[in-house]
């Protein structure tokens, strides 16, 4: 399996298989929770949350549905994914979204010019030896987020859905003065879930 099949394939289902005995098999070793990287990890959700007996976080974009009522009915999420093209309504609807509900969906690479993504992940694009450059990329995305703020007023928040988008969580927000989640934010979450902290002092 790799990027291509998964993302760029028109059949994501051919990695179903190869997901699901990676899944078990970190189940076996004793994790405690199973997340994958890419937000299009998605279309897998109910097939892994099917197979294992632990708590199965395949998606950044599993928190839409909660932001949604985060930010109530008026307001959009504005998902900024990697590939629009590529994102279907299966992937959404196998982490709980209404595609009929109030998001909307802007392209990273496809739709808004951030290339040095397409250096590092696109097999049709990328060089021979994929680079890219950390401050051209903030720049990107950063300008991607304006963009899309811009053409979508309605937006209440923004969930970064690429894992790469991670590190630009905090200048995408600088700029856009929105609530940022991301894959970050969903493992921050994850932990927590199964690995509790103590209280101290007075509760």
């Amino acid at each position: 399996m790799t990027n291509k099949t998964l993302v760029y394939d028109k059949n994501p289902g051919q990695c179903r298989e190869a997901v699901i005995r990676a899944a078990k098999k970190l189940e076996s070793l004793g994790c405690r929770a199973v997340a994958a990287e890419c937000g299009y990890f998605a279309f897998f959700q109910k097939d892994v949350a099917d197979q294992v007996d632990i708590p199965v976080f395949m998606s950044s974009l599993l928190q839409v549905p909660f932001i949604q009522q985060v930010i109530g009915p008026k307001k959009k999420v504005g998902i900024i994914c990697a590939q629009h093209q590529y994102l279907s309504e299966q992937h959404l609807m196998n982490v709980g979204i209404d595609p009929d509900s109030n998001y909307v969906i802007a392209g990273a690479q496809d739709e808004y010019g951030v290339t040095e993504f397409d250096n590092l992940w696109n097999p049709n694009k990328r060089p021979e030896v994929p680079e890219a450059y950390y401050d051209k990329a903030e720049a990107q995305m950063v300008s991607c987020a304006r963009q899309f703020v811009d053409k979508n007023p309605d937006i209440g928040a923004i969930m970064l859905e690429c894992t790469g988008m991670q590190p630009f969580a905090r200048a995408v927000q600088r700029e856009v003065e929105l609530p940022v989640f991301s894959w970050g934010t969903l493992l921050d979450y994850a932990y927590s879930v199964v690995n509790h902290r103590d209280y101290y002092g007075h509760v």
